[in-house]
């Protein structure tokens, strides 16, 4: 290797064009999901700890829908604010084929045909102690009758239009029952792109407030969800996932793991997906309102270090902002 002055690296950084030309990443509209979430209301409802975010009722959310496909960006990811009538201890609402998910699926397709629409698979916006599975009477989140109904759910979600199921609730084994559920029901070509990698974050407290599940919840998720002290664990969590039929993964949160879908990406060579989650979106807002960074600037650096990291996307709230930018 060269040394200085022959070598002087800052030769390629001296204009635009030429930072351009050496950019080892490049981040495109066609990198973001944008996630959504879904109200029975007749309005528009602003989320308060996730400024500039809102739950839309499906009417709208078309027009999210149909903007999204304007910006380049290729897919959504929906969450669905059940009403409180319809939250039960078994989250039977779920598997309800005219529940407010499979609503919202139908009307988006329907509207923006060609649009991706990504569905998470959990009890946790159907449920009435806000956990992600059936719960015993210690309080347990049971393993396997709370899989066998998120197959039928992810079925019921297929049946409506989505194109990739994503269970987030972190139980073993769900992924291999959602692939039979879903090759034996007809839907071959439907992706499941799984939650490997979700941790008990800090980070998830707005996400809550927006599908109203924060004031239900009793006790934690951490006998399911993964122990941030955790990467080995990550990989064997992925590995079993990819085994049992996942097209994807994701790691979730996103920059407080950027090692983890590293080493996903090199162990595993398949692509990955990082949420960019609810607490990660109000920090860059909080600091761009007190002017302790530019809301632009700080949006497309974190968004760039997922891709440099190893996604193949990322699904963030900033993704029309950052889609706008992009695009000049």
């Amino acid at each position: 290797m060269s040394h200085y002055p022959a070598l002087r690296l800052r030769r390629t950084r001296i204009a635009q064009w030429s930072r351009a030309l050496h950019a080892e990443t490049v981040l495109m509209p066609s990198d973001l999901i944008w996630p959504l979430f879904v109200t029975a209301g007749g309005a528009e409802e602003p989320i308060a700890s996730l400024p500039g975010v809102s739950r839309w009722p499906v009417a709208m959310l078309v027009e999210r829908a149909r903007e999204a496909a304007r910006l380049g960006i290729p897919a959504l990811a929906l969450f669905p604010n059940t009403p409180d009538h319809l939250r039960t201890d078994d989250g039977a609402e779920a598997c309800n084929p005219g529940n407010l998910m499979c609503t919202a699926i139908r009307a988006i397709k329907d509207a923006v045909p060609d649009i991706g629409v990504l569905t998470d698979v959990a009890l946790d916006p159907y449920t009435a102690h806000g956990h992600d599975g059936l719960v015993d009477a210690r309080g347990y989140v049971l393993n396997d009758d709370t899989a066998e109904i998120l197959a039928r759910q992810a079925l019921v979600q297929a049946e409506a239009g989505a194109d990739i199921v994503a269970p987030s609730d972190m139980m073993d084994g769900r992924v291999g029952l959602i692939r039979e559920a879903l090759e034996t029901g007809g839907h071959a070509n439907v992706q499941i792109m799984a939650y490997a990698a979700k941790y008990a974050s800090a980070f998830y407290g707005p996400f809550r407030d927006a599908v109203g599940s924060r004031g239900r919840l009793k006790g934690d998720k951490k006998t399911y969800q993964m122990d941030p002290a955790n990467a080995e664990e990550a990989l064997r969590e992925v590995a079993c996932d990819l085994d049992e039929g996942a097209d994807s993964v994701m790691v979730k949160p996103g920059l407080a793991y950027l090692d983890i879908v590293r080493r996903v990406k090199e162990r595993f060579e398949v692509p990955v997906f990082a949420y960019q989650v609810s607490g990660e979106y109000a920090m860059i807002e909080a600091a761009a309102a007190v002017g302790a960074g530019e809301r632009d600037a700080l949006v497309l650096e974190t968004l760039m270090a997922f891709k440099r990291a190893g996604c193949s996307g990322v699904l963030s709230y900033h993704a029309p902002l950052a889609a706008r930018l992009l695009g000049g």
